[in-house]
């Protein structure tokens, strides 16, 4: 397997779904977020994973630093009204900007 260096930096928020909702739930809102991120300067790819205990696990990647911060700003200030936000207990979320050190495909 080879290693490849890359410039990616990661968006990666852990969350648990609101009362009475699940992880389905959550995915299921997210359409506009989707179509948002798409359009979004630097952005690569997103990723939701559910573990057992249901906690949801979102992670985008981007190209830089920049492009992340502003992605990130636009989903909770001009994305703000998405159904998404309602799905979420807000109290649970951890987030953070991660820039990826080491890439290795399967090569």
């Amino acid at each position: 397997m080879n290693a490849v260096l890359v410039t990616e930096i990661l968006e990666v928020t852990v969350l648990r779904p609101a009362a009475g909702l699940t992880a389905d739930d959550f995915v299921a809102a997210n359409d506009d977020i989707n179509d948002y991120l798409r359009q979004r300067p630097g952005f690569r790819w997103r990723r939701i994973a559910v573990a057992e205990d249901g906690t949801v696990v979102d992670i985008v990647a981007y190209d830089s630093m920049a492009q992340a911060e502003a992605g990130a700003a636009g989903i909770t200030g001009e994305m703000a009204g998405s159904p998404v936000h309602d799905t979420i207990d807000h109290r649970s979320v951890q987030w953070r900007l991660t820039k990826v050190t080491q890439h290795i495909d399967r090569g």
